[in-house]
């Protein structure tokens, strides 16, 4: 017996909440504001500064052209290949010993 009432309680409380979800309502508020104090603070004033005078700068000083009295330059280059009885590869001499012992194929 408990059970059936037990069921049936249930089933109402679902009917009834189902039902309260379905309720498609309009609502009107009214609702009165008083608006809170506010403090403004003066607007600060601008002063322009003073105009300042800047002169302009001086010109670029003029430097006479000295000529320079040109230098002979001697360069020494080597080449690659015998020189009397050695071998000069670029990086060191070989002696044709050392050339030739080298240089296997």
């Amino acid at each position: 017996m408990k059970s059936k009432l037990f069921v049936s309680l249930g089933l109402g409380a679902l009917i009834l909440g189902a039902s309260q979800f379905a309720n498609a309502g309009v609502s009107v508020g009214l609702n009165f504001a008083v608006p809170a104090p506010v403090y403004v603070a003066p607007a600060p004033v601008y002063v322009a500064p003073a105009p300042v005078y800047a002169a302009p700068p001086p010109p670029p000083p003029v430097v006479a052209y000295q000529p320079v009295a040109a230098v002979p330059v001697v360069a020494t280059s080597f080449v690659i290949g015998w020189h009397g009885g050695q071998y000069w590869d670029g990086r060191r001499w070989w002696s044709r010993h050392d050339w030739y012992g080298h240089r296997r194929w």
